[in-house]
């Protein structure tokens, strides 16, 4: 054991939950189980399932959001005293209390929540108001048209992202500088409520990320002693923002909020609102990276026990005997 208390070869992080160490440590356990007696399937197969497992953990306080929503909507009575959306907010406070108190969350997630409540909130109460979408009109824990339930369904972006930061050890490479993205997320943030009034340049934003992302690249491990796996971050972007506007259309059909197309019916919500929920991305980006700043991948070292190739690096191959020759002595 060393000075800490963490196992020789382990990579301690004291940010991670209680839970989250033990789904990282049995990550690890199966994986080394696997890495000489079983072939590149199962051990692909076991990648997938870990990084699945990670992700959903990623997920957890969305989809508890996800599920209230659904369930409010098939199984709350309509003659409660309590009207639905007050019911939300106070399940929704009930979720994230919950989280603290067992220990399923860090306090930067907390952090992160509480700002992307007020800004998502700030932007709820403009938008409701020049009439982009609407929620139910009852309710008493609100502000203007708006429930407080909103902005924790912002708040859920948040804690993913941090989450994921933490899970996989998030790495960049060429981030573009922080002054820069920070530049581009205000005017995203100031384009959802100047379109209404002033030429809409959202093509022009998204022109914008992928210019200063293009050249970056993300990698991530699956488990802390594992080797990272590479993507470019756009991708990654885009699969997020995806997943994003399925997670909406779960929340119309639910009746948290309604588009105006919606009015007489549930429709799919157009896929227009993607690009939407991918600048909006950019703003949670820059929110999250306040908390967790960007940095560049470690050197890789090589797997205890793995054999050094003859062309692999020279950082990784060992040191060749001395030269005597190399200081003169052999000279003459």
């Amino acid at each position: 054991m060393t000075d800490d208390g963490a196992r020789p070869g382990s990579l301690p992080d004291r940010s991670f939950t209680p839970l989250e160490e033990r789904l990282d440590a049995w990550a690890h356990r199966r994986m080394a189980a696997l890495a000489v007696a079983a072939g590149p399937w199962r051990r692909g197969l076991l990648e997938f399932a870990v990084f699945t497992a990670k992700q959903a953990w990623a997920c957890l306080f969305g989809a508890a959001m996800l599920v209230l929503l659904v369930l409010s909507r098939l199984l709350y009575p309509e003659d409660a005293l309590l009207v639905r959306s007050d019911a939300l907010v106070i399940a929704a406070v009930a979720v994230q209390v919950a989280m603290l108190v067992l220990r399923l969350e860090g306090g930067r997630e907390l952090w992160v929540i509480v700002l992307f409540h007020v800004v998502g909130t700030v932007m709820e109460v403009f938008k409701t108001h020049v009439g982009s979408w609407a929620y139910e009109a009852d309710g008493l824990l609100r502000i203007g048209g708006v429930p407080l339930y909103s902005g924790f369904m912002y708040a859920a972006v948040g804690s993913y992202m941090v989450r994921v930061f933490r899970l996989f050890e998030l790495r960049f490479t060429r981030y573009p500088p922080i002054w820069a993205t920070a530049l581009v997320a205000a005017a995203i943030y100031a384009n959802f409520f100047t379109h209404h009034y002033l030429p809409d340049i959202r093509w022009l934003l998204v022109a914008a990320v992928v210019l200063l992302y293009a050249r970056c690249a993300m990698s991530f491990r699956n488990h802390r002693t594992g080797p990272r796996r590479r993507m470019p971050i756009l991708l990654s972007f885009v699969g997020v923002a995806f997943f994003l506007w399925i997670a909406e259309n779960v929340g119309t059909w639910a009746g948290a909020w309604i588009y105006p197309h919606q009015s007489a019916q549930w429709q799919l919500v157009p896929l227009t609102k993607f690009v939407a929920w991918l600048l909006l991305m950019m703003i949670s980006v820059v929110l999250v990276t306040l908390v967790h700043r960007p940095e560049a991948p470690e050197p890789e070292a090589p797997e205890r026990g793995a054999p050094v190739s003859e062309g692999g690096s020279a950082a990784l191959r060992p040191p060749r005997p001395a030269d005597p020759r190399a200081d003169g002595a052999g000279a003459g």
